[in-house]
Order: structure tokens, then C-alpha cells, then sequence
């Protein structure tokens, strides 16, 4: 891409659009957020993502972090310290999402079939701490794969979660009639404000899909655990419609949680046409329960690697 395109981009909401390709995989990573845009394979979209004019709707294919998903009134304490977080859910009273999904990153190293895009987080109320993220996108014959790293640049440990937040579907086909698989054996149980207030087994009930099941009617916006590992010591979810045709989500050992997403808040042209599948390293409200958080120490680096294909 040249220079005046590349500037002429950067006026999108999404800032710069970096499109990357390989053995019959396409996907646009960009600038706002460091995350996809779209992906399709030999030419069938592969997730709902959204247009070069849009915002990225629903928070779609976004990466999250310092934390993902939601913290009770923003509050929580760290190493003996309170600490504020701005409220971004105000309807729910929470900070949401992390602080590096609406910043903008910067280009390290780009090829045809890859990109890898920075952001250097700065200290700010609530998040004292400086972190470098580091986000590799790759397209190949194995579909889309994203690698990310995140070092601890301050002088003290601090507290860490990741989170992603793509949307697969099947072009034509509602997510009433998709089977899903989600290899957990617990979910979360929540409250108005979809902050967690206990948990529940999944066998025998509506949320249990460890074999797959149709999903018909039922509507999530649900937190998965005690995740079943594979042969890799990572997971996959899977969805899949009738004519077989699907996509599988996977994540290696960093994500131990999976939250599942039926779009049933979106605007009506996106109401329960997609799945957000998310791969996720704790639950919502970690840094309060302090469940699967990541102490980063200083100067050492998480590495977590997920990726998307399909079927």
C-alpha cells in the first residue's frame, strides 16, 4: 500500500486497512483497535465484519485487553491499591472491553500473507501500568491466525486478560439453525448487568452443547468454562449448518474460557445473523474475583495464539 492510500484510509473510522492474503484466505486487518475486519475464504465470507465506513458495530473483531469483557462499577484493587476504571457500559454501570479496542496501532511489519500491528498502552486512571501489545494476523491455507504478545514495560507486576471478539457465520443460513459445539462443562451464571453471581453445571440443560446441538431459540450472551482441552492442550468451538458448511474457532492453552454471543442486541440488519465466538484468558469481572488473571512481571511477556477457519 502506498503512502497516499495509506493516508487517504487513515480518515476511516477504522483508521489504515491492511488486507492480507494467501492460498485462497482474505482478511482486512486495521489501524483503530488492531483487529479484523473481514475475513473470507476462497471467497465466502467467513465472519460478519463491517464496512471501511463503519465503526466496528458490536465491537466486532476487535482485540480486548487489559481485561475482556466487564468490571462491576469499573472498581477493583491490585497489589493493595483501589483503582478506578471510566465507566464505558454507563447503561450497566461498567468499564467493558479494555482500553486498546477503539486506539489506534501501528504498523511494525507487513508481507502479502501477514501483518503485525503495536500499541503501546500509557499509564491512565485505573490502569497505572504501561504495557506493549503486539498482534501478528496471518492468512493461510489453514485459514486465519492470530498471534499476540504483550510485555509488561513498567517496573512493578500488573494485572492482565485477553480477549477477542469475532463473529462467524454461515452466508444464508439464520443462527437459529447452526449446530454449535462448545467444549465446557460450566457456565457462568449472571445478573441484569450480565456481571457474574455464580455458576452451573451445562449437562442436561439448554447450555449444554459439548456434543453440538442445534441452537435454535436460545439466546447467550454466555460465559463457558472448565473447558475440555485437545491433543494440543487448547480448545475449538465449532459451528456448522445443515448443508456442512461451518467454521471452527480455535485457541491454544493461554484461553481458558469462551464466551458466546448470540447478537440478539445488535441493530436489526445483525440481529442473531452472526455468533460472536470469543476466546477469552479469564472470565468477566476478574480483576475483582481475581479468577485465571495473568501477573505480568516486569519486563516479562504473554504469549496467546487463536485462530479461525472454515469448514
Amino acid at each position: 500500500m502506498d503512502t497516499a492510500a495509506a493516508a487517504q484510509l487513515s480518515h476511516a473510522p477504522s483508521g489504515t486497512q491492511w488486507t492480507i492474503r494467501s492460498g485462497g484466505q482474505e482478511a482486512v486487518i486495521v489501524e483503530v483497535g488492531g483487529g479484523v475486519r473481514a475475513f473470507s475464504a476462497d471467497g465466502r465470507d467467513v465472519v460478519a465484519g463491517y464496512a471501511e465506513h463503519e465503526r466496528a458495530v458490536g465491537c466486532a473483531g476487535q482485540v480486548l485487553a487489559p481485561w475482556p469483557n466487564r468490571i462491576r462499577d469499573g472498581q477493583y484493587t491490585f497489589g493493595g491499591e483501589h483503582q478506578q476504571l471510566p465507566l464505558t457500559e454507563p447503561e450497566r454501570h461498567n468499564a467493558i472491553h479494555g482500553l486498546v479496542n477503539w486506539a489506534r496501532w501501528s504498523l511494525v511489519d507487513a508481507a502479502p500473507d501477514r501483518v503485525t500491528v503495536a500499541h503501546d498502552l500509557v499509564p491512565q486512571p485505573g490502569y497505572p501500568w504501561p504495557l506493549r501489545l503486539s498482534t501478528t494476523w496471518s492468512v493461510s491455507e489453514a485459514g486465519l491466525r492470530a498471534e499476540h504478545e504483550v510485555t509488561n514495560t513498567g517496573d512493578i507486576a500488573v494485572p492482565f486478560g485477553l480477549a477477542t471478539h469475532p463473529y462467524v457465520l454461515v452466508p444464508g443460513v439464520p443462527v437459529d439453525e447452526l449446530t454449535l459445539r462448545v467444549p465446557a462443562r460450566s457456565r457462568l451464571l449472571v445478573d441484569a448487568r450480565l456481571l457474574p453471581i455464580g455458576a452451573a453445571k451445562v449437562a442436561g440443560s439448554e447450555y449444554d452443547f459439548t456434543e453440538g446441538r442445534r441452537l435454535g431459540a436460545t439466546v447467550l450472551d454466555t460465559a463457558f468454562g472448565e473447558v475440555d482441552a485437545d491433543a494440543e492442550g487448547g480448545s475449538r468451538v465449532t459451528v456448522e449448518a445443515p448443508d456442512g458448511r461451518g467454521v471452527v474457532v480455535w485457541a491454544d492453552a493461554a484461553f481458558t474460557w469462551w464466551q458466546v454471543y448470540s447478537s440478539d442486541t445488535l441493530p436489526a440488519d445483525r440481529l442473531r445473523k452472526a455468533l460472536a465466538i470469543e476466546p477469552m484468558t479469564c472470565p468477566p469481572d476478574a480483576f475483582r474475583s481475581g479468577r485465571d488473571v495473568v501477573t505480568l512481571e516486569p519486563g516479562s511477556t504473554w504469549q496467546g495464539a487463536w485462530g479461525i477457519r472454515a469448514i
